[in-house]
């Protein structure tokens, strides 16, 4: 469902896309910038849970999550994550091009600036379907058998922002689709084998720390700093680990 409102998004995006003036697009982009920042900012509140705060001190919180950041970054930068989702898009470019343009240097140029274009689309939409609160508690619930109901608000949600994304930045975002799926795939098998297995203050670390993520991605759109997200990702991971470790320690 997920994917299909995110392909369905992005049509309809592609199509209205071209009768939008750049300014417009560009309005387009820095509105969801904000909404993404908005939606950023609830989830980073996690770092205030009770239950969090409980399980490892109020003074702690922050720490847990100003860490899983650090080593997550070390990790992602020397992994070069950043790097290899643009490359995956570069080749999923090349491939769905019907052609290339030799010869002439404007026609060159046009498709430099189509290239670049495409990448955009694709690293910065994965980002945005895959970082957010929704796609880690959606997967897992629905996993544990909790049912699908987060995962059907995101797709909704995802809907919406493809229209705009594509608008601003073409079928690079229908390319995301793949990201999706092995993310929201993988993280929804990881549901099922675990079951019930995350505690509430381990899940607010992972949490707060993908709202933080988020902000990066908000930068991003809004032209502000270009954050790489993508290095930043394995502090997902961290985040929960970090909270097992100080809990461990007390």
């Amino acid at each position: 469902m997920n994917a299909s409102t995110v392909l369905a998004g992005s049509a309809i995006g592609v199509l209205i896309g071209h009768r939008l003036p750049e300014r417009t697009r560009t309005v387009v982009t820095d509105g969801l910038g904000l909404v993404t920042l908005l939606i950023a900012g609830s989830a980073a509140m996690a770092v205030a849970d009770p239950a969090f705060s409980r399980a490892v001190g109020d003074a702690a919180t922050m720490l847990i999550v100003l860490g899983a950041l650090l080593i997550g970054a070390i990790i992602g930068s020397l992994a070069r994550i950043e790097d290899r989702l643009e490359g995956l898009g570069d080749v999923l470019q090349r491939r769905l091009s019907r052609g290339t343009a030799a010869g002439d240097p404007e026609d060159q140029a046009a498709e430099h600036v189509a290239r670049d274009r495409f990448i955009q689309g694709f690293v910065t939409s994965s980002l945005v379907f895959c970082v957010g609160p929704l796609t880690i508690l959606g997967s897992v619930t629905e996993g544990i058998g909790r049912g699908p109901d987060q995962l059907l608000l995101k797709a909704a949600l995802d809907g919406f922002a493809a229209i705009a994304f594509a608008a601003a930045y073409g079928w690079g975002v229908a390319a995301s689709v793949i990201t999706l799926v092995v993310v929201q795939g993988s993280l929804t098998v990881v549901g099922a084998v675990l079951g019930d297995f995350l505690p509430d203050a381990h899940l607010a670390a992972l949490t707060a720390t993908g709202g933080l993520l988020l902000v990066g991605v908000a930068l991003r759109l809004l032209n502000i700093k270009q954050v790489k997200v993508g290095d930043l990702l394995p502090a997902l991971l961290m985040a929960p680990v970090l909270t097992e470790v100080v809990i461990w320690f007390r």
